[in-house]
């Protein structure tokens, strides 16, 4: 009976151990032989399951865009610096151009006095003057009437305004004579070299140099601004003859500041013919010098 117990007791503690042996061996197969099928992951799952997103077709994103318009982003606000170059330089849109049935305005570079026009009636003895000069007087009056102002560089009343030359150069343009130069300086030897040049050098109104003057002459100028050419001529205009209201000389032409009866004007229009005063510089080329007159070359004494 005795020795039965302690054969129990031995059969049990080698089975306990067996045990044991085979839970270690367990263990360790585990650890070195891992599930070859893992249970994945919460991440590998959802990367498992995420579906690739088709790429639209050209046409539905067209169809989109046209449906949800992406909204204008709101407007920064300027720099100092851009705020500066925008208004230095405004861009070509700011100016309209005129639109279809529109006068343009005079383009003049300071505001002034009205211009100024006569009619023939307010010239003393206008209908005595030969047919010719009055076509040319008549053609000049009529630019007078039209708000014209000084454009430097312009020969067109379609600009609105011309330069002194351009103005001389349109109206003798349109009355015959197409070899006139363009500028006041060619002009000058245009009329030059015609022979029928009158020279002045008298500043005073009453000076018989004068007394050759006749409606119709072109009148030269230099000194009326800055600027290097041979001959040296900045300014002509047309001489009228005297308003019957005033007795004073007058003359047509395009000034950007020349007077009529003593205030300024800018543009197309009727001027008082004076002398200029002695200059006040020592810089002749920017001091005005009246220097003579001249007849239109082949305008004759019809």
């Amino acid at each position: 009976m005795k020795w039965l117990l302690i054969l129990v007791i031995l059969l049990g503690a080698i089975d306990a151990a067996h045990s044991a042996e085979e839970s270690l061996g367990t263990r360790i197969k585990k650890v070195l032989e891992p599930d070859p099928s893992p249970t994945p992951t919460r991440k590998h799952r959802r990367h498992l399951t995420k579906k690739p997103t088709p790429t639209p077709s050209p046409a539905a994103s067209a169809k989109r865009k046209r449906a949800s318009p992406t909204p204008s982003p709101t407007p920064k606000s300027k720099s100092k610096r851009n705020e500066a170059t925008s208004s230095e330089s405004p861009s070509a849109t700011e100016t309209p151009s005129p639109g279809a049935g529109e006068s343009p305005k005079p383009v003049q570079g300071k505001e002034g006095w009205p211009n100024v026009s006569l009619s023939p009636d307010q010239i003393a003895g206008y209908q005595s003057y030969p047919p010719k000069v009055r076509q040319i007087l008549d053609a000049a009056l009529a630019l007078t009437k039209q708000n014209l102002g000084y454009t430097y560089g312009s020969a067109d009343p379609k600009n609105s305004g011309m330069d002194c030359s351009g103005f001389i150069y349109y109206v003798l343009q349109q009355k015959g004579f197409p070899d006139l130069p363009r500028d006041s300086s060619q002009q000058y030897v245009w009329v030059r070299k015609a022979g029928d040049f009158n020279a002045v050098l008298s500043r005073k109104e009453d000076s018989f140099e004068l007394d050759d003057l006749k409606p119709g002459d072109l009148l030269f100028w230099r000194g009326t601004y800055n600027i290097d050419r041979d001959p040296p001529i900045t300014h002509t205009m047309i001489y009228l003859g005297r308003e019957k209201r005033t007795n004073k000389r007058v003359m047509v032409g395009s000034s950007d500041g020349r007077t009529y009866d003593g205030k300024q004007r800018w543009g197309v229009s009727v001027f008082d013919f004076k002398l200029p005063p002695p200059p006040k510089s020592g810089d002749a080329k920017i001091s005005p010098v009246f220097v003579g007159y001249g007849r239109i070359p082949g305008l004759g004494e019809d």
